[in-house]
């Protein structure tokens, strides 16, 4: 009988190419497909850009690009996801082990936690292996030069939403707060911490770590900006 495969969770980073874990670097040596979110048209994701790095194109692997629906639709998310899964699963049955590769950590708002779940649904035999890496939020820190929390200090790591009361009540709830995807409500929190008195201790970045990296430390600068997917914002109160 073929021994099924193990599927493994890489997370790679939130852009520099260096910032890989030296246990990613084996697995992705090691596996004989690399499975990374390939967008439908425009660039490459970090991800991709990263494995694509630190994987020779002579080592007889296999890309698998995947693609992930951006749509609310349940039954096109549910067609297509199950496509995407059935597609990985070929390979593990095949005895091949699969690295799927994510920007971040694969268990931090990632891709992968529902690749995870849906496997474990289908295919419980399946083995999964996570490997954390570095999230953007920690990229940001180490940007900013700014620790996010120290002793009894507590953070908010907070999916930016346009529930205005939400977003003050983190503030107020948080020595910390770090506001993720933060780009589509940007002039709002914008405003919510000018009324607040603290716009001068929020910094933002956007695509932090990579080549293509911006950075603002004052926000107040940003309010008719329009940035990217990947932006987030840190607020730190002390």
């Amino acid at each position: 009988m073929t021994t099924i495969g193990t599927l493994y969770g890489l997370g790679v980073g939130p852009g520099d190419p260096e910032l890989i874990t030296v246990k990613a670097f084996r697995l992705l040596q090691q596996s004989p497909v690399i499975a990374y979110p390939k967008k439908r048209i425009g660039s490459k994701s970090y991800a991709h850009q990263i494995a694509e790095l630190y994987v020779k194109p002579d080592a007889g692997k296999e890309m698998l690009g995947l693609v992930f629906p951006m749509t609310r639709d349940p039954e096109i998310l549910e067609r297509e996801w199950n496509n995407t899964v059935e597609l990985v699963w070929e390979r593990l049955s095949e005895g091949k082990d699969v690295a799927f590769v994510t920007e971040g950590d694969p268990m931090f708002y990632s891709t992968f936690i529902h690749m995870m779940r849906l496997m474990q649904e289908k295919h419980p035999e399946v083995p999964i292996v996570t490997v954390p890496g570095v999230s953007s939020f920690l990229g940001a820190a180490s940007r900013f030069n700014l620790p996010l929390a120290d002793g009894d200090e507590q953070i908010g790591i907070i999916p930016a939403t346009e529930d205005r009361e939400a977003m003050r009540r983190a503030i107020e709830a948080h020595d910390c707060v770090v506001f993720l995807k933060v780009a589509k409500v940007l002039p709002m929190i914008i405003g919510l911490l000018k009324e607040m008195n603290l716009a001068d201790k929020a910094a933002v970045a956007t695509k932090v770590t990579s080549a293509e990296e911006m950075v603002w430390t004052d926000v107040r600068e940003l309010k008719r900006a329009e940035l990217g997917y990947l932006t987030l914002m840190v607020v730190k109160k002390s």
